[in-house]
């Protein structure tokens, strides 16, 4: 009986947690180390670093935090034990590739494995779970990410992840990775604000006209089932054939290559999300709100300037929330057109088989994604609560 009870006792979310924290770091290399950016590299067990302080100081803090996984209840201090965990993991993989690596040495290349990955998701769900329970408010929520950012900032400032490789293929392109950068967010976010100019007034008008909704609707769906290569492929060719033939359109940078393809193909792929949110939100608007305003004399776009946008705004800004996070990844991909963005050094690194390269792409993706996406639910929840 009192075995029963302890079971129950356990954290379930955290026995998973563990389980795959336990199993990545007894099958999986924690760092790799290289002789060159395409080497295979010899495969470093966290179990065969414990000759290390930092490592040593990493695996008490492993245990600690998978005991506060699951048996501690206090979410504050299960936050505290795993935040200090995770800055002794980074803390831990810089000092370890920087003590891989030859004095002098350019090229040796020392990759974290994939056991430092798995640990860091791990850790990473177990301060989100902390934050959750916790119950912050929306700005708090923002203050949290804005302050595990900064963590993450003094660590490359220091120059303690120096050694790392993704670290060094930034290093050699610094200057591209923040013209990719400036590109991707251009891309991401200019496509995003044509979408919502084309489909604000689409969902109101499918709103107001029911016949043309069903038809409206299965149109967009039927643009998200097509794979985004396949989009791509599709724009290029009347593209360049207008570039070719309407100098106006080649002079404002229209071609079947490039940015135009991807701006064009990333609004196609955020209308359905934006129409029908706007759809849903208006739908959810009580109508003897409507009643009463009418009966005040108010017009009709009086009534949806004053009354049904506002109360449908979080539903529309929920639609907003998917696309943005949906096109930061999609732009990625436009890299292979020519659409520039992160999606450069992943399709370079594949093809050269770096893959310190293709993280130098994919982490900051990922990155760019995630803060879009807990800054956007964090404002909605805020708007939901005073109107609450």
């Amino acid at each position: 009986m009192d075995e029963t009870l302890a079971v129950r006792k356990l954290d379930r979310l955290g026995l998973v947690l563990v389980a795959a924290g336990v199993i990545s770091t007894a099958l999986l290399p924690f760092i790799y180390v290289k002789a060159n950016r395409i080497a295979a590299g010899k495969p470093m067990l966290l179990t065969q670093l414990l000759d290390r302080p930092s490592v040593i100081a990493l695996t008490l803090l492993l245990v600690l935090t998978a005991l506060a996984a699951l048996f501690l209840r206090n979410a504050a201090l299960r936050l505290v034990i795993s935040t200090l965990c995770l800055a002794t993991l980074i803390a831990a993989i810089g000092l370890v590739a920087t003590g891989f690596t030859p004095p002098g040495s350019n090229a040796a290349r020392m990759t974290p494995g994939g056991g430092f990955w798995v640990l860091f998701a791990v850790i990473g769900l177990v301060i989100s779970d902390a934050l959750v329970k916790i119950r912050l408010k929306p700005w708090m929520r923002i203050a949290a990410l804005a302050a595990y950012t900064a963590l993450l900032a003094v660590f490359l400032a220091s120059g303690l992840l120096d050694s790392l490789s993704i670290l060094k293929e930034f290093a050699t392109r610094s200057a591209q990775f923040w013209t990719e950068a400036v590109a991707h967010m251009l891309l991401a976010f200019g496509s995003l604000v044509i979408a919502i100019l084309i489909g604000l007034p689409l969902g109101i008008v499918c709103f107001w006209v029911p016949k043309l909704r069903a038809a409206v609707l299965q149109g967009l769906s039927l643009i998200q089932t097509i794979p985004s290569l396949a989009l791509f492929g599709l724009l290029m060719l009347p593209l360049g054939y207008l570039a070719t033939h309407v100098p106006a359109a080649a002079a404002l940078g229209i071609r079947g290559i490039g940015a135009a393809p991807a701006l064009i193909a990333l609004v196609l792929y955020s209308l359905l999300p934006i129409v029908a949110n706007t759809v849903v939100g208006l739908q959810g608007v009580d109508p003897a709100v409507r009643d009463a305003a009418a009966g005040m004399g108010l017009t009709r776009r009086q009534i949806l300037v004053g009354i049904d946008l506002p109360l449908a705004f979080p539903v529309i800004l929920t639609g907003i929330r998917i696309v943005l996070v949906q096109a930061i990844g999609l732009v990625t991909v436009a890299a292979l057109i020519g659409g520039g963005g992160f999606g450069i050094f992943i399709f370079q690194g594949l093809g050269q088989t770096a893959m310190d390269l293709v993280l130098l792409g994919a982490v900051p993706t990922v990155f760019f994604a995630f803060s879009s996406a807990v800054i956007l639910d964090a404002v909605i929840d805020s708007i939901r609560g005073t109107a609450a």
